[in-house]
């Protein structure tokens, strides 16, 4: 069981996931893990690019989890895998360089390693025709193949924030390997998958999930050359 214990008749349950499995961290961070080994190893030919730049590539699919898109993010990153996951992961980087999230706090830590419990914000999009949104995620780390995944999913627990939407992640994760013939270098592929809920244009959610994740890789290599 995790050290960190919430009151189970005060909180309300997760869709899909009982409390109970929350507390089995092993178990949820392998069902977390496998389903996006599984993204990853998948050569769907349902991709449809949604973005593309000189040095990031954002594609899309349906999701099976919910109504809205599965998206695939791709680029190669001047850096180990050790030190680039270390930026992405619940810690003391990502707020520093990442300008969607707004704040971060590690509110369970369980004896799984590489686990916790995030609550975290993120700012308003679209000059606010998507308003700020308020997650609660499991956060797994583990290393794969030569390199990282950082992989989580939303849980429903505790009270909504003011001013804030309660959105859910599907499963979500990051997977970062060294390139073969240039090992200083990385790639870094993400599969996103995010409930923002609410009442909104699917045109409007498209355009932001598209942008916010290529600026993603440009704050993030902007942060590690520092």
């Amino acid at each position: 069981l995790a050290r960190w214990q919430p009151n189970l008749e005060a909180e309300p349950r997760t869709p899909g996931y009982e409390m109970e499995t929350l507390l089995d961290s092993q178990r949820l961070a392998e069902e977390v893990e496998s389903t996006l080994i599984n993204y990853y190893c998948s050569g769907d030919s349902e991709w449809r690019i949604g973005k593309k730049t000189k040095d990031v590539i954002v594609w899309r699919k349906p999701s099976e989890e919910f109504g809205g898109y599965l998206y695939k993010t791709q680029g190669i990153v001047k850096e180990l895998p050790n030190r680039i996951v270390d930026y992405i992961r619940p810690g003391p980087y990502r707020l520093d360089w990442d300008s969607l999230m707004t704040s971060l706090d590690i509110i369970g830590e369980f004896e799984q390693q590489g686990s916790c419990l995030m609550r975290y914000t993120t700012a308003g999009q679209l000059w606010n025709l998507i308003a700020p949104r308020e997650f609660i995620d499991f956060s797994y780390t583990t290393d794969y193949q030569n390199g990282l995944l950082s992989c989580g999913i939303s849980v429903e627990y505790g009270q909504e924030q003011t001013n804030f939407v309660r959105g859910f992640n599907h499963p979500c994760g990051w997977f970062c390997v060294p390139l073969k013939n240039e090992p200083d270098y990385s790639l870094l592929t993400g599969f996103i998958q995010t409930d923002l809920r609410g009442m909104l244009p699917q045109t409007a959610v498209d355009s932001a999930m598209a942008n916010s994740l290529v600026n993603f890789y440009i704050e993030l290599r902007n942060a590690l050359k520092i």
